[in-house]
């Protein structure tokens, strides 16, 4: 069944309350999208600049394949071609995308490397696919930019270099992961912030 307006308003409200009491999406951080179809793509996405802790069913935006807005007056998320481009590389029914103390720290920590290694924690197996907790997970770090379309290029080549990827970090910025629809994205938003969080809680730092 088509995601509709009034459904996926109701969603991301619940969602973007959650994580922002969460402390994952603060001010007007993160971004949420849902696909509504497949072929044209189009999405539905939240606006640019909203308090995704306070959603309002005019926050949602519909966009087509190249990211412009549809039958209504608005600006889209700035990173709307990033949310496409992994609909599109990873069939993707739902993207979300986090602003989270821990997530920025590690980005930072790790981004001269380009990534970091998740391996040994239970948690592990709530990302689709993973049975172990013996599961290497590869968490890829982009360079940010602030030429989205350059950035989407190389989003791209990175979930085709690490096909098994659940999600990467844009450094200084935050986590981007997806699922086959807005609930199975949610968890892997929930699993990788419990891993980030562990993750830089159990490091030393200066």
């Amino acid at each position: 069944m088509k995601p509709t307006l009034r459904t996926v308003a109701r969603q991301f409200q619940e969602l973007g309350r959650d994580f922002h009491n969460r402390g994952w999406v603060l001010g007007t951080s993160g971004n949420f999208s849902v696909v509504t179809r497949r072929t044209p793509l189009q999405l539905l996405i939240t606006a640019s600049s909203i308090s995704k802790g306070a959603i309002r069913p005019g926050d949602l935006l519909a966009v087509d394949g190249s990211g412009k807005p549809m039958g209504k007056a608005g600006r889209p998320s700035a990173e709307t071609a990033l949310h496409l481009t992994i609909a599109r590389a990873r069939g993707a029914g739902a993207v979300l995308h986090t602003h989270s103390v821990w997530g920025t720290m590690l980005s930072e920590r790790y981004g001269a490397k380009s990534g970091f290694e998740l391996t040994g924690f239970e948690m592990l197996k709530g990302l689709e696919g993973v049975r172990t907790h013996r599961h290497s997970e590869w968490l890829p770090i982009l360079e940010n930019d602030q030429d989205m379309a350059a950035l989407a290029v190389r989003v791209e080549a990175v979930l085709q270099n690490f096909s098994a990827a659940h999600g990467f970090l844009l450094r200084g910025h935050g986590l981007y992961t997806w699922g086959d629809d807005l609930a199975q994205a949610r968890r892997h938003v929930e699993i990788f912030e419990f891993l980030l969080e562990t993750t830089g809680r159990m490091l030393p730092w200066p």
